[in-house]
């Protein structure tokens, strides 16, 4: 599956703000480390502030942070929020058992297996570069 910039670009707003955990930063800051657009940012984290995976404080001092724990953030979660096709896929309420219905069908049992296997990871697991989920994935590509 292919996912969008705007959830590319959430991801690594929450792993900017995973490595940056103590202090409160800026649009800025990311996108000048990220090299993207501020308007883009803005957009995204104004996302992340409904889902609640980030708290943001307006004004002198303000910016945004981690509202929960890495740990607590699953990819999952972020995907399903980010990522609006995904509803796209639903079974149709037809009642005719069509090839098209059982297609969708279909399509929605893969994507449900894909987000339950995202479920599995967290923010934390993707920070942390010893944790046990990470050296499966990179024991995974050197056999490939």
């Amino acid at each position: 599956m292919r996912l969008t910039r705007f959830t590319h670009y959430s991801l690594r707003v929450l792993i900017y703000l995973g490595q940056n955990n103590q202090d409160r930063v800026t649009i800025n800051q990311i996108s000048e480390a990220y090299d993207i657009s501020k308007n883009h940012l803005m957009k995204v984290v104004s996302n992340l502030t409904r889902l609640q995976f980030v708290s943001a404080q307006r004004g002198p001092g303000g910016g945004i942070q981690l509202n929960r724990l890495p740990e607590e953030i699953r990819l999952n979660e972020v995907i399903q929020g980010t990522e609006k096709h995904l509803d796209a896929v639903n079974p149709g309420s037809e009642k005719a058992i069509t090839a098209s219905n059982r297609m969708r069908a279909y399509l929605q049992h893969a994507m449900q297996a894909y987000l339950d296997a995202l479920g599995c990871f967290t923010l934390a697991d993707v920070l942390d570069t010893q944790s046990e989920a990470t050296q499966i994935l990179e024991l995974s590509e050197k056999a490939a």
